[in-house]
């Protein structure tokens, strides 16, 4: 399922009430909960470039990320005193969901990550909010900002530094960079299709827990099937024991995301964007000893400018005391 996006997608408590109740003690508290997810979100693209160094492919990797994370949502959801989702609206939403929110995009991400270094990787996934924008706009879902229509562009230029040969000085396959921006497309419709059909009365929890599960029986035979099953044994391995840690990464800080969401507002809580980025490039640097010229800074610069610019404006959000 998706990176923040800048819209509230999945319905959480209203975000508005949220922000207005924020005290500075709590906004410090959420301040550091924010780091926290920024980290840990930003880690599972190296995580993810790890998972496929020894040749695991798309289907069995994405097959065991949603196994993984059906079972912690149905930990969380019965934790919380919540049922999975029956009625035929709320599969549809999630079968949606699974699809365009974790299947079409992990097998391009997992497949494009193969070629990028995982630091490029986190910089196009910024592009998130930016493409939820322009669908936003395509969908009449939102009114045109100039302002906003700015910051897609800085983030298409953004993308322009990396792609171009000769750019960024890094032996990148413009076919691949294209590619890994259909994650970030995906993510983008996801939002603004459930912003617009909602979810039926499910719970963000209850949304990931049925999508989850109708991931996974849908992507059983399809990892048969392609010759691409990983067997169990696989978790003893490195590149088996990152796929958990970025599976079991991705359910907390998403249920962290959720409970940012409830309490300081969305507004607040989509700033963990820049923090994904930003750690998802030092993480790279760190795990993975990936190194940038000039160039891809410039670009990653541009995408910061973008994000900023093509978020809503922020309402206050520190209250009194």
């Amino acid at each position: 399922m998706s990176a923040p996006d800048g819209r509230d997608t999945l319905s959480p408590p209203d975000p508005r009430k949220a922000s207005s109740a924020l005290t500075r003690r709590d906004a410090m508290i959420c301040s550091a909960v924010l780091i926290v997810m920024g980290a840990g979100w930003g880690m599972t693209q190296p995580l993810g470039k790890i998972a496929v160094s020894s040749g695991y492919k798309h289907f069995g990797l994405i097959f065991w990320q949603l196994f993984i994370g059906a079972a912690l949502m149905a930990l969380i959801c019965a934790l919380r005193g919540t049922r999975l989702p029956r009625e035929r609206k709320q599969r549809a939403i999630c079968l949606m969901v699974a699809i365009i929110g974790t299947i079409i995009p992990n097998t391009t991400s997992y497949q494009s990550i193969v070629h990028l270094p995982a630091g490029i990787a986190s910089i196009l996934l910024s592009m998130v909010p930016m493409w939820a924008f322009a669908i936003a706009l395509a969908m009449g879902l939102d009114r045109f900002s100039g302002r906003r229509a700015l910051g897609l562009l800085l983030g298409l230029c953004g993308v322009f530094l990396i792609a171009v040969p000769g750019a960024s000085l890094l032996d990148i396959a413009v076919f691949w960079v294209l590619i890994s921006l259909i994650s970030g497309l995906c993510y983008g419709l996801e939002g603004n299709l459930v912003a617009r059909f909602g979810t039926a009365g499910m719970d963000p929890f209850q949304v990931l827990y049925g999508a989850s599960l109708i991931g996974t029986v849908i992507m059983a035979p399809v990892a048969v099937a392609s010759g691409q099953w990983i067997p169990i044994e696989a978790a003893a391995t490195l590149e088996g024991q990152a796929l958990i840690l970025a599976s079991l990464i991705h359910v907390m800080v998403y249920a962290g995301y959720v409970w940012m969401v409830g309490r300081a507002g969305a507004v607040f809580a989509v700033q963990v964007s820049y923090l994904v980025t930003g750690f998802g490039v030092l993480w790279a640097k760190l795990i993975l000893d990936e190194a940038y010229s000039g160039g891809i800074w410039m670009a990653l610069l541009l995408m910061f400018a973008g994000m900023y610019l093509v978020q809503p404006r922020p309402k206050a959000v520190l209250a009194p005391g």
